[in-house]
């Protein structure tokens, strides 16, 4: 049986056991430690901000920075659609509600144009949100321009989902540094991994102090344990620090291989019925995810394809099922892109995620390839249109 191909997994250095050790020699096992303290500067200093806090998880993250804005009962975050389920999960956790925002197409991101309806029908209500939260999808960067140019004028504050884009830049800067906070994370199938974890960063460096009280359990500045506040357990391991600290080294190489991995699937794929997700012109992505929609015309199938990948051992899965189409947020407001252009949901229903590991071996990519293009030939002729 051929080997299992997975769509991303982790992609160890070799440097990763040396800090283990190290945090195992000098018996910094328990949470917290020197690999923490260095790992958060580290990535501070790579991606150009004042400070950066650990956390056991990009969800994590999100959630501290929702504590940080203030954001309780009852009020309102917009939230892309078209992402994971983590995005929006701690607006729920603060008893907020989440009103989903649809993608554009040129970034498959955050609408302009939805954001602008939105916000504009907030504000006569007297409703804007305490916070926006923007996910840059599959390593794409959203239209941070515009979308910063509205959020300013209405003083709501951004909150960049960059979970699975760190080591992209829009116009020369980092992906994750454009809002009041950015978050990352380091799960392992993301392009660097400490295999759980996450990180809020920010130039607000009294904002990321008050995030590191509430997620030490907050507890206060007195000679025994004080709580006036609630608080969470969500600081990360000084172990797991170690390793994010061997794959930061590498993070500039994993990039340059995800993006090797999309141009050979762009390349061999280009005469078929597909469509590559967009590069933005002003931003590199990091290619976490090689992804594609299948033309309106085309036979294939989104679920064919799929199947046809899984019996040759080949991981694949479809583009994120939107927010607004969730049964746990059946009840939430949704503005699409444009009247009667729902484009996260066209995606969704046309879109399909390739392996994309920067591990990834050429031979077994070409297995992927062909498998691809064998389903594509055998639907000319046998399957219905989408």
């Amino acid at each position: 049986m051929a080997q299992k191909i997975f769509l991303s997994p982790p992609h160890m250095t070799g440097q990763e056991e040396a800090y283990i050790e190290e945090a195992f020699r000098t018996n910094w096992i328990a949470p917290l430690g020197p690999n923490v303290d260095a790992f958060e500067k580290e990535v501070a200093q790579l991606i150009g901000v004042k400070a950066a806090l650990a956390v056991q998880s990009g969800t994590a993250a999100i959630h501290l920075a929702l504590e940080l804005l203030g954001v309780g009962k009852d009020d309102i975050v917009f939230c892309s659609s078209l992402t994971f389920v983590a995005s929006a999960n701690p607006i729920l956790y603060q008893g907020a509600v989440p009103v989903f925002i649809d993608s554009e197409p040129d970034t498959w991101n955050m609408s302009p144009e939805a954001l602008e309806r939105a916000l504009k029908e907030a504000a006569q209500l007297n409703r804007l949100p305490k916070a926006i939260i923007i996910v840059h999808l599959y390593g794409q960067p959203a239209k941070m321009n515009a979308l910063k140019k509205l959020a300013d004028q209405y003083e709501v504050p951004i909150v960049e989902d960059a979970a699975e884009s760190l080591g992209s830049m829009y116009e020369l800067k980092s992906s994750g540094t454009h809002g009041a906070f950015g978050i990352y994370s380091f799960n392992g199938n993301k392009i660097i991994t400490t295999s759980g974890g996450g990180m809020l960063v920010s130039d607000n460096e009294i904002a990321i102090e008050r995030a590191r009280f509430f997620a030490t359990q907050a507890k206060d500045p007195a000679p025994y344990y004080q709580h006036s506040l609630k608080g969470y357990n969500y600081r990360m391991s000084n172990v797991l620090a170690g390793v994010g600290r061997a794959q930061l080294k590498a993070l500039d190489q994993r990039v340059t291989a995800r993006r090797e991995v999309y141009k050979r699937y762009e390349q061999a794929l280009k005469d078929l019925d597909l469509i590559m997700m967009p590069e933005l012109q002003g931003t590199r992505s990091n290619r976490w995810l090689t992804a594609f929609t299948i033309k309106r015309e085309s036979n294939l199938l989104p679920e064919d394809l799929i199947h046809a990948l899984e019996a040759e051992q080949i991981e694949s899965r479809r583009v994120w099922k939107p927010l607004h189409l969730q049964p746990l947020f059946k009840e939430a407001a949704y503005y699409s892109h444009r009247k009667g252009e729902d484009i996260a949901a066209d995606l969704f229903k046309r879109g399909v995620c390739l392996p994309s590991g920067s591990n990834l071996q050429q031979e077994d990519q070409h297995r992927v390839i062909e498998t691809i293009r064998q389903t594509a030939e055998y639907a000319v002729v046998n399957k219905k249109v989408l």
